[in-house]
């Protein structure tokens, strides 16, 4: 049935958005509300000292960096595994149902088996996630300048489903059940894997498997099954890697040259024109790990930030700091993401777009200013150390406009700088980057966090603050360089802007 569309069908559609996007934007959705969820319980359930795995902060921030960096590790190897043989499709439909079965080891008891139900989750991740990106790429003809648009729409309802997730699931499991939450978590993803199934008949070409047929007709089914038991077998490696953080150290110090020289390998296939677009892409990915190591400290310390250091109010509303923290980011986005993708157009219309370098140094600029509010919180503190939901709200907002000027721009970007048969290693490399900036962001959050157990809520306030003022000015310094060096990238792109 998928046939019956051609690729040329699918791209010569009328209107802002081809059909196909928000089918994709569902299920991607349902899956983000999963991943979101399970994202903003980890730390508040690992240092829990009731119900939960009763650790340190310190230590709690080294194991979400580390569960977040094998998260975005594994979609390059996903990424991988999706171009040479399983294809988009069979990879993110493995990927859900390894999620969806590490969710329900979470629900049933996540204390004796948290680790097992966390590699299930990570490889599962690593399957999903780079390939739903590079289907929705697939749908744009190069040159479209419906495109960036197009992944803002997209992006929007990444964070739709991160709004609801984020703050039902660490909701749920702070007041309720960790159980019941991690079981919600396996109920959407499921959600999310039915919804692509019935979206596979619009998809025409994209995504199929790019196994060539046998001799006999039959297909080289033996390849996927060892992808399949291999990812099995994988996982009680990544239990071992995750619990112990030095070996997480020594796994990034190896996966990130690997990939680089896999992909110089391969662009000795490729012309001088387009091995300067992936110098290009190399630029972008690089100045994202730095990104996103001050951004996701969002599940690490801003979140034990949120439960010991903020009110409980925002504009008189009742409503929990942490699951504030881990949906109001998506809520600014919902909101903004549309908006300003129809401005991207609206100033493309009119020759005065900025360049997608320009655009990257601006969402530093913004990532800064967002740090500096987190900052200024200390001003508003009362004499217990707890300080404005407001502000720190509005830190969230600032930033969110720092995310839409690199986040969906960065994955079209990847999908336009890339040829086609590395496109999904290419967007593999681009969550890499993520790995590196969720390593560094555990590393550095759990810096913030050495203050003295005995130390009062005042002193580790100051501590944090102090933290995110360094992270403010770190972010500014490489915005300003992103602007100054965007004439020499440009001139790498060719004609991608």
């Amino acid at each position: 049935m998928s046939s019956q569309l051609t690729l040329d069908q699918i791209q010569d559609f009328k209107g802002k958005f081809p059909r196909q996007l928000w089918y994709l934007f569902f299920s991607e959705m349902w899956e983000r509300f999963c991943f979101y969820g399970m994202r903003g319980m980890l730390v508040i359930f690992m240092v829990d000292k009731v119900v939960g795995l009763h650790m340190k902060d310190d230590v709690a921030n080294l194991q979400y960096g580390a569960t977040q960096a094998f998260v975005y590790a594994f979609t390059f190897i996903g990424g991988l595994f999706a171009d040479k043989i399983l294809g988009l499709r069979k990879s993110l439909f493995w990927g859900g149902i390894l999620m969806i079965a590490g969710s329900c080891i979470l629900a049933a008891n996540p204390h004796d088996f948290f680790f097992l139900g966390i590699g299930f989750t990570i490889v599962g991740t690593g399957f999903f996630k780079p390939n739903i990106s590079t289907m929705v790429g697939s749908l744009y003809k190069n040159g479209d300048a419906r495109t960036d648009a197009g992944f803002s729409l997209f992006y929007s309802g990444i964070n739709f489903g991160a709004l609801v997730g984020g703050y039902a699931c660490v909701t749920i499991g702070k007041f309720y059940s960790w159980n019941l939450a991690f079981g919600l978590a396996a109920i959407v993803m499921t959600i999310s894997l039915v919804t692509f199934v019935f979206t596979q008949r619009s998809l025409g070409p994209i995504g199929l498997s790019p196994l060539t047929k046998s001799e006999d007709g039959k297909s080289k089914n033996w390849y996927e099954y060892a992808v399949y038991i291999g990812s099995l077998c994988v996982i009680p490696l990544i239990m071992i890697m995750v619990a112990k953080t030095e070996y997480t150290d020594i796994f990034m110090y190896i996966i990130g040259p690997c990939s680089l020289i896999y992909l110089f390998y391969e662009m000795r296939n490729f012309s001088v024109v387009e091995n300067k677009k992936l110098i290009a892409a190399l630029v972008f990915i690089i100045f994202s790990i730095f990104f996103w190591a001050f951004f996701e400290q969002s599940g690490g310390s801003l979140s034990l930030f949120a439960a010991s250091h903020l009110n409980d109010h925002v504009l008189g509303i009742k409503l929990d700091p942490n699951g504030v923290n881990n949906s109001s980011n998506s809520f600014f986005v919902i909101v903004f993401a549309s908006l300003v993708g129809l401005v991207w157009l609206w100033m493309n219309k009119r020759k005065i777009e900025p360049n997608t370098v320009v655009k990257f140094g601006l969402g530093f600029l913004f990532l800064a200013g967002g740090f500096y509010v987190f900052y200024y919180t200390r001003f508003f503190a009362d004499a217990n150390g707890v300080t404005s939901l407001n502000l720190f709200t509005f830190g969230w907002f600032v930033i969110t406009f720092g995310e839409l000027c690199l986040s969906p721009i960065g994955m079209s970007a990847m999908t336009k700088l890339s040829p086609q048969k590395t496109q999904a290693v290419i967007m593999g490399m681009w969550f890499l980057a993520s790995a590196y900036g969720q390593y560094f962001a555990g590393i550095l959050g759990a810096g913030m966090s050495t203050a003295n157990e005995n130390a009062s809520l005042t002193e580790k306030l100051i501590a944090y603050t102090d933290g995110y003022k360094q992270l403010a000015i770190y972010a500014l310094i490489a915005g300003i360089l992103m602007i100054v060096i965007s004439p020499f990238v440009r001139k790498l792109m060719q004609e991608v802007k």
